[in-house]
């Protein structure tokens, strides 16, 4: 992957099941728009089932049967949930998980943006790491957080060839997932 793909806000919308625009805002150093957890399962959901759609070229018909088949559930309650004008229970929120295959279980869901946009980006900052010779154990990224200036000069030693406006981009996701975690670290 080239570098100036990392921070594409397309795919990380896609990834996270967040809007683009959200995705872009956060990339800015902005905010997400406020929000409820039901409306975010909800507008997840539907991204994914949006997704699926067009992945796959099916019918909702399908996809919501699909759903209903595998979870046990009305084919009428699964279309309402996949088109978000439902809230599934946290039972079903977890069927959901295995059927559409997305990591971080039902916080996929439920996370607030910034923190969905965080878990997206952090396989993104370990492919900044420099390479490792053979006989060195990689080191987890949770360790490298512990000096927040290294990661953030590693990521940006290794982004050279960022156009600078994506320069200004990384530097202000770093920082705003360091002060994430900083926030998480005083609860």
């Amino acid at each position: 992957m080239k570098h100036s793909d990392l921070l594409n806000p397309g795919e990380l919308a896609a990834k996270t099941a967040l809007p683009e625009g959200t995705v872009t805002s956060l990339l800015q150093g902005g905010q997400a728009p406020p929000d409820t957890v039901n409306e975010r399962v909800r507008t997840r959901i539907k991204a994914l089932a949006d997704a699926y759609l067009a992945r796959t070229g099916k019918p909702m018909s399908d996809l919501a049967g699909s759903i209903s088949r595998q979870l046990g559930v009305s084919a009428f309650w699964a279309r309402q949930v996949c088109t978000g004008e439902k809230v599934p229970s946290v039972e079903l929120l977890h069927g959901l998980v295995g059927f559409f295959k997305v990591e971080g279980g039902e916080a996929f869901f439920t996370a607030e943006a910034p923190e969905a946009l965080n878990r997206a980006l952090l396989p993104l900052l370990a492919e900044l790491e420099p390479p490792r010779g053979p006989e060195a154990a990689p080191e987890p990224l949770t360790a490298a957080w512990a000096g927040h200036d290294d990661v953030r000069g590693i990521a940006l030693r290794r982004a050279r060839d960022l156009p600078p406006e994506r320069w200004h981009v990384l530097n202000a996701t770093l920082e705003a997932l360091l002060d994430l975690d900083d926030s998480e670290e005083d609860q």
